[in-house]
């Protein structure tokens, strides 16, 4: 299990130990967290799980792909240099402790 933090659009922060694997949507949904929508259910072609990483953690990620990329231009919410998709990041033991702020929207 990797320990993720999300802190939800209200502002509340809620702990996570999303499977080895999962993407960080998967983990989200899983756990009831607030305003992650996943329209799409993991596909890459909705960006309704747009999050904001810690920026201290970005170099942790692998690089957005090209359709991720795109889909970040059409976000709802403020696209910021943090900005990605949270079906695109797998839990890894690397990420153990990361913190991932969803936006106020996603539609």
């Amino acid at each position: 299990m990797v320990q993720i933090t999300f802190v939800e659009p209200a502002g509340a922060e809620v702990a996570v130990d999303a499977t080895e694997g999962w993407s960080l949507m998967q983990a989200a949904v899983a756990n009831g967290v607030d305003g992650i929508v996943a329209e799409c259910g993991g596909s890459c072609v909705c960006a309704t799980c747009h999050v904001y990483v810690d920026e201290t953690r970005l170099a942790a990620l692998p690089a957005p792909g090209e359709i991720e990329l795109e889909l970040l231009e059409e976000v709802k919410a403020e696209r910021r240099p943090n900005s990605r998709l949270s079906c695109q990041i797998t839990a890894t033991p690397e990420l153990a402790g990361l913190v991932v702020t969803i936006p106020p929207c996603q539609t």
